[in-house]
């Protein structure tokens, strides 16, 4: 299979990427570096049919050309981070309105079947226990510039669906809950990697509000085959699918957590959301995926528990880049 992969040398793109090469499918990622970095595609670079394009998906031609030579495309190129919706939230509204815009429209124009990569930002405030892909929305008001970046991905999703549903292309929404492990970085906000980054140089590790908001976290290596597989199964075309963890945690318990498996003497601070993020900004208490509909579709079942991810991000900061798992 010939593959584009937009936002590849990203966290999970570039995982993405290494199972795609590992089962022999020849690989072309487009990405601007505005948050990847071509360290992540070590392993896939060195695969044959490889091909790495610097670019921006506002580029509608580039976005087009390569579009056209495609058996699949995997969207995940996008504006990421909570320092970078907050401190660019105009550029991170064009980029994933119009990003995804040109390439689905790419993708139907010429029969490609794509995967969106959307978030479980989409669900607001709800706070459901296990919230469903049918769960409401609840969102906060359009000053506080957080929801701007949960508004813009239920749109990259509405696009996504329509198009599909309209064209007969196939087409799958993925949302990822919390998704972590080797190659991310905590200078977007990542809390996951922040944390172990500030235990390991021995830094107070910094709680953002109370630290008794309650989170998932799924594994890179659970969920990027996932994928695959999903992309593989006409049952989950036009749908929008959950992808997670099932382990719930507090913040100040991932920080506990953290602290006990490095090892580290870091004291655990707290800092309110606004020295943190500046004015404007609003968290929600509590984010737990139902997954059902990915283990029925494909027997999606979470294999990697939170400690096992903490020690993935560990391992990986005093290793060379490990290969991937298994497809």
């Amino acid at each position: 299979m010939k593959a584009v992969v937009t936002g590849g040398a990203g966290f999970i793109g570039s995982h993405l990427c290494d199972h795609l090469v590992a089962r022999g499918d020849q690989v072309t990622v487009l990405d601007d570096l505005s948050t990847g970095s071509l360290a992540n595609l070590s392993y896939a670079r060195r695969a044959p049919g490889f091909r790495f394009v610097e670019g921006d998906i506002l580029d509608r031609q580039l976005v087009d050309s390569l579009v056209r030579e495609a058996d699949a495309v995997f969207h995940l190129a996008a504006a990421v981070g909570v320092y970078n919706i907050v401190d660019n939230p105009l550029r991170s509204l064009r980029t994933n309105l119009h990003g995804t815009e040109n390439v689905v429209e790419a993708a139907v124009a010429y029969g490609v079947p794509y995967m969106v990569a959307s978030t479980s930002e989409v669900y607001g405030k709800n706070d459901a226990d296990g919230l469903h892909e049918n769960a409401d929305r609840v969102y906060g008001p359009a000053t506080k510039s957080r929801w701007s970046y949960a508004a813009a991905k239920g749109l990259d999703e509405l696009v996504a669906y329509v198009h599909g549903l309209e064209s007969g292309v196939p087409c799958v929404i993925t949302r990822f809950f919390n998704v972590v492990g080797p190659r991310q970085t905590g200078r977007y906000g990542m809390v996951v990697p922040r944390f172990v980054d500030q235990a390991l140089s021995g830094e107070p590790i910094t709680v953002y509000g109370t630290g008794t908001q309650r989170r998932c976290f799924g594994s890179v290596f659970d969920v990027v085959p996932a994928l695959l597989r999903l992309m593989d199964t006409p049952e989950a075309y036009n749908q929008a699918v959950n992808l997670g963890g099932h382990e719930e945690v507090s913040i100040k318990g991932l920080a506990d957590r953290v602290v006990e498996l490095t090892g580290s003497r870091s004291p655990i601070s707290f800092i309110d959301y606004e020295e943190a993020y500046g004015e404007g900004y609003e968290d929600m208490q509590r984010r737990y995926p139902d997954t059902s509909l990915a283990a029925r579709l494909i027997g999606y079942r979470p294999e990697r528990d939170l400690n096992d991810i903490i020690r993935s991000i560990v391992e990986h900061r005093d290793a060379a880049d490990p290969l991937p798992q298994p497809v």
